[in-house]
């Protein structure tokens, strides 16, 4: 028999099951802004996934791993390029961020040297720096031409750790940054250190000018303790650039463990230390398909699936995380997240009890319906009767070890937990219609616009509302940013110029705005200063009124 959740908790408590401390959520503090979830796919060592599989791992409906970001390599050979493009087209397809590491430069641009025991070792002869930076543009030429616009890519897989590849020290890396970078065309990723080592990634933040040509600092947590997940450097002087978890699998992969419970509420907790302690914004799984995997060799979703699920689903990019209680009592983690309205909770219980559980979100008085779905021994994000908030406050019976998650809106009613439109944070531009279509009868159409602001930076959520009797097909929003603003990448639209009167156009999946309908777009920028909110929008030319 599963736990029951509950709204007043006191006649449905177990003899085994213990209270815990509320877990107080603040929607007005935010954190990082989220960029996605997901995994690696290679290939040439494992094998393609399938067109089935490619639906599982970045489809967002029930029964689905709703990964939002794709991980592919670099070949050191063109002729190698083309094996991953038919799963990134369709990850880019489905709204997925695609992102690439490389293993090994071409092999003539190589050079072997002697690095303590191994007389073989490899590096990149710094003759070689410029073709190398050309190699990457090549490739991301390549993907562009194909169909796939590739949102970063690295420097180096794992350059601290490269006995079966190409090493770099932490000087060759920030003089490759200085010289050469600011020649690729893509955002540039580095270190991508294999244990998070802070001496590979804190010379680059030190360097002002190998700093201004990174765009992500990349890190890897294979054997990283969660007491050296928190990065103040990168806090004090990478403002305006990511930090993102590009590869792990946790705990250690043996043979089948992918399915391994209780075992696999390691990773839930894993995940929620990642987002909470290290504040990465991405957390990036190694092999998508693999039997210690998400996804298991038959392309079922396995238990660390699960647990990964319960965040890519319902923390999409851009959303941004709010301050939580995050360990409200013993091996009890929770953490949340905002996009608009829309609040996120995720809750891993580890204990071998049940746990009761409130939810109090401060500043708000919401009420309404709550769902939430919930991984056990036996269900895997299975959805659950919905629940009922009041007040902005929440308890529920978090059943033995057990992941649930929680959607709501805090501004009362319900929310949409699986939204049909996935955001993308690298939208492949899409042909504006030959016509431009105007709404239909009524007024013009709604534009509510939100923002969040810290130091330099902000996000901005823009909701578009059909309000009238028609439907609207193929859209271009314009605005115009205030003075010192300028948008540094967005989702669920292609934005053109950076700064003053922009454009913003739609995707492929989001054209058609039926009547009554609402969109929702955004992006991130950065500001001198002024953070302003723009005064007046046209959709197709006709004004907009300003919820």
């Amino acid at each position: 028999m599963g736990a029951v959740p509950v709204a007043a908790v006191a006649t449905f408590m177990g003899a085994t099951e213990a209270s815990a401390a509320a877990a107080n959520i603040n929607p007005s503090a935010t954190r990082q802004t989220i960029r996605g979830f997901g995994a690696m796919a290679h290939a040439a060592w494992i094998g393609d996934l399938t067109a089935a599989q490619r639906d599982t791992a970045f489809g967002v409906g029930e029964g689905r791993l709703g990964f939002s970001m794709l991980r592919i390599p670099v070949g050191e050979n063109q002729s190698d390029w083309s094996r991953d493009l038919a799963t990134a087209k369709r990850a880019v397809e489905l709204g997925a961020t695609v992102f690439a590491s490389p293993w090994n430069p071409p092999a003539s641009m190589i050079e072997t040297f002697t690095r303590g025991s191994q007389t073989n070792a490899k590096r990149l002869r710094y003759s070689s720096y410029a073709a190398y930076a050309q190699h990457l543009n090549d490739f991301t030429a390549y993907m562009r031409n194909n169909g796939v616009n590739l949102y970063s890519i690295s420097v180096q897989n794992e350059p601290d750790y490269a006995y079966d590849w190409t090493w770099w020290t932490s000087a060759e890396m920030v003089r490759f940054l200085r010289e050469n970078a600011g020649s690729i065309s893509t955002r540039v990723m580095a270190p991508e250190s294999f244990q998070y080592v802070k001496s590979m990634s804190d010379p680059i933040l030190n360097d002002s000018a190998a700093l201004a040509n990174v765009d992500i600092i990349g890190a890897h947590l294979y054997g990283t303790s969660y007491s050296n997940f928190p990065y103040p450097l990168f806090k004090q002087k990478g403002a305006g650039k990511d930090l993102w978890m590009t590869e792990v699998y946790y705990p250690n992969s043996n043979a089948n463990s992918g399915d391994a419970w209780p075992e696999a509420l390691d990773v839930g907790e894993h995940i929620h230390h990642a987002m909470v302690d290290a504040e990465f914004q991405a957390y990036v799984w190694w092999y998508l398909r693999r039997s210690y995997g998400p996804m298991r060799e038959d392309g079922q979703i396995s238990k660390r699936g699960a647990m990964m699920t319960h965040f890519a689903r319902f923390v999409r990019p851009g959303y941004v995380r709010i301050d939580a209680t995050a360990n409200p009592t013993s091996n009890v983690f929770v953490s949340a997240y905002r996009n608009d309205n829309t609040v996120v909770i995720v809750a891993v219980n580890k204990n071998t009890s049940s746990v009761s559980q409130q939810f109090t979100l401060s500043n708000t008085n919401a009420s309404g319906s709550v769902s939430n779905w919930l991984t056990d021994g036996s269900r895997n994000v299975a959805p659950q009767s919905a629940l009922t908030m009041s007040n902005g406050s929440l308890t529920v019976t978090l059943p033995a070890r057990s992941v649930m998650t929680f959607v709501t809106s805090i501004s009362g009613g319900t929310s949409s937990p699986s939204p049909t439109v996935t955001p993308t944070a690298s939208p492949t531009p899409t042909t504006s219609p030959t016509t431009s279509p105007t709404p239909g009868g009524g007024t013009g159409p709604r534009v509510a616009y939100t923002m969040n602001t810290w130091n330099s930076g902000f996000t901005s959520s823009i909701s578009i509302t059909n309000t009238g009797t028609s439907t609207i097909n193929g859209w271009t929003l314009v605005f115009t940013l205030p003075s010192g603003q300028a948008i540094t990448s967005g989702w669920n639209a292609t934005y053109s110029p950076s700064s003053g009167q922009v454009s913003a156009r739609n995707v492929s999946y989001n054209g058609t705005i039926a009547p009554g309908a609402t969109v929702d777009i955004g992006f991130q920028g950065t500001h001198t200063g002024n953070t302003a909110e723009p005064t007046a929008f046209t959709l197709n030319g006709i004004p907009c009124t300003v919820a």
